[in-house]
């Protein structure tokens, strides 16, 4: 199953939190996702006390810089903090080009900050297949807060709203025309806006865009999200955000509302997750070079090809098939 000879030990050690057992077990997820089935039933108990929060938005918005900030205020205030940043994937080896640990380097010494990279390997929601399970392994370690940074491709990264307990979506002043494309995406995911780099041209304009755009949206009728400034390379700001995600936390706490945003968000990754393996298992079946292809399949896509076919109705006739080599 792995190449630790002993999980169970690995589990036990991360449990009394030893960093080393943590970095095996997030190796070993990363590698295959499936090991969480085995690791899960140890860990689920302990689950559930970290707050999660995803760091999503466009490229270049400064998503690296602001995790690092936030990061330092937070453990100004005791708490420790993981930091799990989802980097895209090389094209030549499929590892993670690992560009936010070059950025983090000034945490490396604190023993309350754990940093990990981990490879998108070609997820087009912004996050791993195994992003949910690792960030599992971080809250049983007893993280008191954990940030999920995705890897910045826009609105198609709404994945990330799918395991955070506290969504924030980064943006530019230059962003300017994206922010009618994000409103079905990104726009309507967010519990905190933060306009990044507020030292730009552009700026306060930005701030009024993203409010405008929001009281538009139906899906923030009762309140609309904070939309707040930062300036990350030099920390303005990220005091008053830490603030609105403690506030936004405590809010959820106090209505007694917690445990069910938790489990929705544990239902929301099994629909996503199911999703990701029913695509994995079609690739294989649509593979030519697969030595077990199913005739009737490679016909069908050939005549889906050729036009002999199209492909609304070869789909239906495609699950059909898929059923019956099961």
């Amino acid at each position: 199953m792995s190449s630790i000879d002993n999980p169970h030990k690995e589990i036990v050690r991360l449990l009394d939190g030893n960093i080393r057992a943590l970095s095996k077990l997030i190796t070993l997820i990363e590698s295959d996702p499936q090991v969480l089935t085995s690791v899960y039933p140890e860990i689920k108990d302990v689950s559930g006390r970290s707050h999660i929060v995803g760091i999503t938005g466009p490229p270049g918005a400064g998503k690296s810089t602001l995790s690092s900030a936030l990061a330092s205020i937070i453990r100004d205030t005791g708490r420790t903090v993981a930091i799990l940043a989802c980097d895209p994937s090389s094209p030549f080896t499929g590892g993670s080009v690992l560009g936010d640990r070059i950025r983090m380097q000034s945490h490396y010494t604190d023993p309350g900050v754990f940093i990990r990279s981990i490879s998108s390997r070609g997820s087009s929601g912004g996050l791993s297949i195994s992003t949910y399970g690792i960030t599992t392994l971080l809250d049983a370690f007893g993280f008191d807060m954990v940030l999920v940074e995705t890897v910045g491709v826009g609105q198609t990264e709404l994945d990330v709203m799918k395991i955070s307990d506290t969504v924030i979506v980064v943006i530019v002043p230059e962003s300017g025309d994206s922010i009618q494309a994000m409103k079905a995406g990104l726009m309507e995911i967010a519990d905190i806006f933060v306009v990044n780099k507020s030292d730009r041209v552009g700026a306060d304009r930005m701030v009024k865009d993203v409010r405008g755009a929001l009281q538009l949206s139906d899906k923030h009728v009762v309140s609309l999200p904070p939309v707040l400034t930062t300036r990350a390379d030099v920390g303005d700001g990220v005091p008053e955000l830490l603030f609105e995600i403690d506030r936004i936390h405590s809010d959820h706490e106090s209505y007694d509302s917690l445990a069910g945003h938790k489990a929705k968000k544990r239902l929301e990754a099994l629909r996503s997750t199911t999703l990701l393996e029913i695509e994995s298992t079609l690739d294989m079946i649509l593979d030519e070079e697969n030595p077990r292809a199913n005739l009737e399949v490679m016909k069908l896509k050939k005549d889906v090809e050729l036009g002999q076919i199209d492909p609304v109705s070869a789909s239906r006739t495609l699950v059909n098939l898929i059923k019956n080599l099961e």
